[in-house]
């Protein structure tokens, strides 16, 4: 509908899973819709997050992410390096399966936009060239 009234782009609500937006990529393509799609990615820095973005959004997490979640709940500075990695490896799995747009929800913390950026800067210069 949104592309019937003339929108540009679309972009996603965030998902933890990238053969989910794969699989709706190709479901967009089949019915003939060929906007660019930005990736909606939201890193987990904090545990708890986990079930407020499973309520609010009904998003799949992954037993990996899961994983990361338990075992570094109690410790919030390696659950904020753990989270902004699997977003980090998220990005890359995405721009290497020629996703050209991403939309990073930071909740209002640039230091955690800012610190994926720098994991991927050399990446994202390398497929614009």
């Amino acid at each position: 509908y949104k592309v019937d009234a003339g929108v540009d782009f679309l972009t996603t609500q965030m998902f933890f899973d990238n053969d989910m937006l794969y699989s709706f990529l190709y479901r967009l393509q089949s019915t003939g819709i060929h906007v660019p799609v930005l990736a909606g990615i939201m890193p987990i820095t904090n545990a708890n997050q986990v079930s407020r973005m499973v309520d609010l959004s009904n998003a799949y997490i992954p037993r990996k992410l899961l994983a990361i979640c338990d075992r570094f709940r109690d410790s919030p500075e390696a659950m904020m390096q753990a989270g902004i990695a699997y977003a980090t490896d998220q990005i890359i799995d995405l721009v290497s399966n020629g996703v050209r747009g991403i939309h990073i929800y930071t909740m209002n913390k640039p230091e955690i936009a800012g610190a994926i950026i720098k994991n991927v800067d050399s990446i994202i210069k390398a497929i614009n060239n």
